[in-house]
């Protein structure tokens, strides 16, 4: 499997620049994967596509305003932080530019000394190990401080925070948004809810994968960086108890897709647990837990359009893909939603 089997041709202009309002007036091109279907619809009419039983897996991580703009002390050497993962209190791994500037014992400054970091070690990849000194509350200054972290290809900075988070959004830690949540509102949930379909949470903060390119042509050559992930005692029962029944269970997102294959075991039961994936799902892959799939549409090459491409067919998704194209969807994270059933 190459690299390049992954690629479609996308014009710029259809990659959004800004989030649909409201949210859940995004279009929804739907694929049905028994007759191979299409139908376009938008995101308000998923109810059509859910009934009573199924289970709706979401991922509650919470983007932080975690770009940061400061300067090297005492040249007052420009420097971006990109806070990736918490390590500890006040340790992070972030990805830094330039990176020239920034080797073991350098020590940079934020909002006028609001906020100091050194840089401990350099990691894979070229990311960096910090150790944050403040005083105050982390978070209170980072919002102070830090901007949305964007994808590069999203060009308008957003002037709401909340933009970039699901409306369920609880646990902070991410450095991209989980996409697919974003088309939901507070009345389409409880319009769900009201139907019988169950909302279960879990958790996988947003990290380096997301923004790593595939850099190999032999897709089983890339290595994807780990992240935190975690399913409570709860959320395992809920989902196993409908699995055990035959009920659907539809991911919301790959994030939500990646944290229920890393948690079932071989006998396809969902394991309470937290810790680090680097599960890289790519076809051929055999799903354990993933009935429908909810997501937003994907780069070229990217690891996550491989991920959808195991779960529906490499063909059919670059179909369903140049379709999208040829209705003009939306891309990438402010863009439209897909639901593959």
């Amino acid at each position: 499997m190459k690299t390049s089997d992954f690629y479609y041709d996308l014009p710029e202009e259809l990659i959004a620049q800004t989030p649909a309002e409201p949210r859940d007036s995004s279009r929804l091109l739907v694929y049905n994967r028994k007759t191979g279907e299409i139908a376009h619809r938008h995101f308000y009419d998923v109810t059509d596509y859910l009934k009573a039983g199924d289970v709706l897996v979401v991922n509650n991580t919470r983007v932080l305003p975690c770009r940061i703009y400061g300067k090297k002390v005492p040249t007052g050497g420009k420097i971006e932080f990109l806070l990736l993962k918490r390590q500890h209190l006040d340790t992070w791994e972030v990805i830094l530019k330039p990176g020239r500037i920034a080797q073991p014992g350098s020590v940079f400054s934020f909002g006028d000394g609001l906020l100091t970091a050194e840089v401990l070690s350099v990691g894979e990849g070229g990311t960096r190990t910090v150790k944050f000194s403040y005083n105050g509350v982390f978070e209170d200054i980072l919002s102070r401080l830090g901007e949305m972290p964007l994808p590069p290809y999203i060009h308008r900075k957003i002037t709401d925070g909340e933009r970039y988070n699901t409306v369920y959004s609880k646990i902070n830690g991410s450095a991209a948004a989980p996409t697919a949540g974003l088309h939901f509102t507070p009345q389409l949930l409880e319009k769900i809810r009201s139907m019988g379909v169950e909302i279960v949470e879990v958790l996988l903060h947003v990290g380096l994968g997301t923004f790593r390119p595939v850099k190999v042509e032999d897709v089983t050559q890339h290595h994807m960086h780990s992240e935190y992930f975690s399913v409570s005692p709860e959320a395992a029962e809920k989902i196993n108890k409908a699995k055990r029944e035959g009920r659907r269970i539809i991911s919301v997102g790959t994030t939500s897709v990646r944290v229920l294959e890393s948690a079932t075991d071989d006998n396809g039961v969902l394991q309470p647990v937290s810790g680090n994936t680097e599960i890289f799902i790519y076809p051929p892959y055999k799903f354990k837990m993933v009935d429908g799939l909810i997501t937003n549409f994907h780069l070229p090459e990217s690891t996550l359009l491989m991920l959808v491409s195991a779960f529906c067919g490499r063909e059919e998704v670059l179909r369903v893909y140049k379709t999208a194209v040829e209705e003009k969807y939306r891309f990438f994270s402010f863009g439209d939603a897909t639901m593959f059933i």
